[in-house]
Parts: structure tokens; C-alpha cells; sequence
């Protein structure tokens, strides 16, 4: 009977030991994006993105970066990487929800998303209570880590890091004989679009620029032409709009059908890089600048980028690498690096690790100098560039040393597209 006794607890002992150790090595993370509304395809080729690095970690390649020689994560034996999705519509309230879920019935050991500023802002306020690490790849309210969370960490530059180098653009520009000397501004009125106003406006006092005009108007609004109106009576000389991508097609509709023509359109990301704004809006958006922090064009000095996009365009339906989805790759390898690094799936091991996260510019796709980051949550080592549509495609303009097109100024007038 001892003996039996024995070998039953020698049974049940050894169970126990493969499934805590099957549970450690189960690696679940959350990702959240808008895949249902007006800016749906930014959340699909975001989350084809997040595949395509669970393709490079969940498999073997060789592309001479970390967690892609091998299968599965090897801090964490050969663990594999599994996600669950969620779409938050661009509604905060969905995203909390969709978090709680993910949180509470999934339990995930991490989150990751969801572009929408104000959405990341309201949905990571439900892991820095579970004290559950955030990772976001793409959203750039300055408020984000401005909030003392030790569970959010952000690897894209913020929007008064991408406003430093537009009038470091300015700057530059006027040193080589230009005249730029007044700002419009025109944002939509979300968390997002508020801050980004805000810190244009701030910035352009700082560096000596008068702001003739700020506007904020309504999100998801559905008429821009007494906005337009009042821009084309200050005929500003440089124009910033942060508008999402319903708002962006709708103001060059509108500034077409009022013959406003800006002499320089700066404009803060979104929209103006939705995947299919230069599709929907052909010549209209022909010498449109906006802020980046990736562009293809890029690949003749990252050679990493022409891989990445040849294995993401396997995992989007034949699409090409954008601004979001590469920012959500860069994030998302972050992410799995930390909890590699940390070999486990404790949330505060995984957190010990983001923190302590280094990573060199050679295997990244986006211009970075690296990613680490700071007290805050912050990455300390970002880097954005200024690209302009030209014939139909994006092309890097700015900084002038990574320039691969000439800058064409003023923009085309709607009578010349």
C-alpha cells in the first residue's frame, strides 16, 4: 500500500511539474486594433504586421536578427509566441472592454496596440492596474508618458518629437534661402489631435514662427469649409493639419472645392499615411509632406526593410510595408525580445525586462537609433523623417542627409494637379 501510495504521488507530482511548466511556457499576448471603422485598414495591416513577427519568431528564418534563427523563444525553451485580437472601432469604451476581456478571461501576459491615442490611453489604465505590461508600436499623444505608469512603455517617437523635426525642417529650409515665417494649424479634437495642436502651438512660439490660425474641429466631422475658409483668408506659410483618415480626405475635397492652395502641408502622420490615402486620393494629394517615422524608400540604406516587407506581404494580402504596420512590427519584436530577455511569463519579470531592453539600430527597419527606454516608459532612441508624395508615391525628403527626392515647394496648386 506505501508503495502504491508512492508511485501515485510520484504521478501526480510529475503531472504537476509538466503543467506548470507547459504554463510557463505559454506565451499569450493581447493585440488590439480599430479593424471595423473609418481607419480599418490601419488596424488590419497593423496586425498583419504583429503576424509576420510571430511568422519570424514562431519559425526559423535567416535575417541575422534577434529571435529569428531559432524556433520559438529560447529564454523561454522553445515557447512560441500566441496572440488574441481584438477590434476597438475607435471607441474607448469597446477598447476597455476588449482589454478587461483579454485581461480577466484570456489572460494574457502582455497588451500591445492600438493606435488611437485616446483608446491606448483609456485601455492600458486596465493593465497598469492588473500590473500587466503595455507595449505600444504607433500612438503619439505626448501624454501617454506623461501619466508616471510603470507598465506602459512606448517605442515610436511621440508627436513633440515628430514637431521638433518638422521646424527643424522649417529651420533647415529657411538656412537655404526659404521664407517660411507663419503656421496654421488645424486638428481634429480628440486626445490625439488636441495635444498635437497644443505642442504645435507651443513649439512655434519657441522657435520665433507667428501662428496666424488654430483650429480645432469636431472629430468624424462631416463639413470642413468654414475651417478651410478661415485658412485661405491667412493663407498661412506652412499648414499643419492631425486629422485621421476620414478627416483628411475630407479637407483636401474641401480645400479643392474652395481653391485654397498651401504653399507647404506638414502634416502630422494618420491620415495622410492611412495605406490607401494616396490610392483614394490620387493627384489630390500630390506634394503632401507628412511625418514618418519609416518609408520603403528607405531600403537602400536598411536593407533589413526589402526582407521584412517580402514576409509581410505574405501575411497582408500583397501589401506593402506603411508607416503603422512597421511601427507595429518594430514594437511588437520589442516586446518579445523583453520577454525572451526575462525568460519567463511573470508580468513584472517581463516589466524588470522592458526596462532594462537595449536594442541596436542594426536590427531594426524603422531609421532608430535603438530602442531603450527611459523612466518614463519612453523610447530614448527615436529618429522620424519627413516624406512627400511625389508621382503618385511617398518619398523621403527630410532630414536632407536621407533625402531621396528633391523637395518640391511650393505644393502643386489645385489648377496644376
Amino acid at each position: 500500500m506505501k508503495k502504491l501510495l508512492t508511485c501515485f504521488t510520484f504521478v501526480v507530482c510529475f503531472s504537476l511539474s509538466l503543467i506548470t511548466q507547459s504554463n510557463a511556457n505559454e506565451v499569450k499576448i493581447g493585440v488590439l486594433y480599430p479593424l471595423t471603422g473609418p481607419v480599418a485598414q490601419v488596424g488590419i495591416d497593423a496586425v498583419a504586421a504583429v503576424k509576420t513577427a510571430l511568422d519570424i519568431i514562431n519559425n526559423s528564418h535567416d535575417l541575422g536578427i534577434p529571435l529569428s534563427k531559432e524556433e520559438g523563444l529560447s529564454g523561454l525553451n522553445g515557447a512560441k509566441i500566441s496572440i488574441v485580437v481584438g477590434d476597438h472601432g475607435g471607441n474607448q469604451d469597446t477598447g476597455i472592454a476588449e482589454t478587461e476581456r483579454m485581461v480577466q478571461d484570456e489572460k494574457v501576459h502582455a497588451m500591445f496596440g492600438a493606435y488611437y491615442s485616446s483608446v491606448t490611453g483609456a485601455a492600458s489604465q486596465v493593465t497598469e492596474r492588473a500590473k500587466i505590461p503595455w507595449v505600444n508600436g504607433e500612438s503619439t499623444s505626448p501624454k501617454l508618458t506623461q501619466r508616471g505608469f510603470k507598465y506602459f512603455f512606448r517605442v515610436t517617437p511621440h508627436d513633440g518629437e515628430f514637431t521638433q523635426l518638422m521646424f527643424e525642417f522649417i529651420n533647415d529650409f529657411n538656412s537655404k534661402g526659404g521664407n517660411l515665417k507663419t503656421i496654421g494649424i488645424l486638428h481634429e479634437d480628440t486626445l490625439w489631435g488636441t495635444d498635437s495642436g497644443s505642442t504645435q502651438e507651443t513649439m512655434a512660439g519657441e522657435q520665433g514662427y507667428e501662428v496666424v490660425e488654430k483650429i480645432s474641429y469636431k472629430a468624424k466631422t462631416t463639413s470642413l469649409s468654414s475651417e478651410v475658409q478661415r485658412l485661405k483668408a491667412k493663407n498661412p506659410d506652412v499648414l499643419m493639419p492631425s486629422s485621421y483618415t476620414a478627416d483628411a480626405y475630407l479637407f483636401l475635397n474641401t480645400a479643392q472645392e474652395l481653391d485654397y492652395n498651401p504653399q507647404i502641408l506638414v502634416a502630422q502622420n494618420a491620415g495622410y499615411t492611412d495605406p490607401k490615402f494616396i490610392e483614394t486620393m490620387g493627384s489630390k494629394a500630390e506634394g503632401v509632406i507628412t511625418r514618418s517615422p519609416f518609408n520603403t524608400d528607405l531600403a537602400a540604406t536598411i536593407p533589413l526593410i526589402g526582407k521584412i516587407n517580402d514576409l509581410f506581404k505574405t501575411h497582408s494580402g500583397g501589401r506593402d510595408l506603411s508607416d503603422v504596420p512597421a511601427r507595429a512590427f518594430t514594437g511588437f519584436m520589442a516586446l518579445a525580445q523583453a520577454i525572451n530577455n526575462a525568460g519567463s511569463t511573470d508580468s513584472e519579470k517581463i516589466r524588470q525586462a522592458l526596462v532594462d531592453l537595449d536594442i541596436d539600430s542594426s536590427s531594426l527597419i524603422v531609421p532608430y537609433r535603438g530602442v531603450k527606454f527611459g523612466p518614463d516608459g519612453q523610447n530614448e532612441k527615436t529618429r522620424g523623417i519627413l516624406m512627400q508624395v511625389q508621382n503618385g508615391k511617398y518619398c523621403t525628403v527630410y532630414p536632407f542627409e536621407l533625402a531621396v527626392c528633391e523637395l518640391k515647394h511650393p505644393m502643386p496648386t489645385w489648377a496644376e494637379k
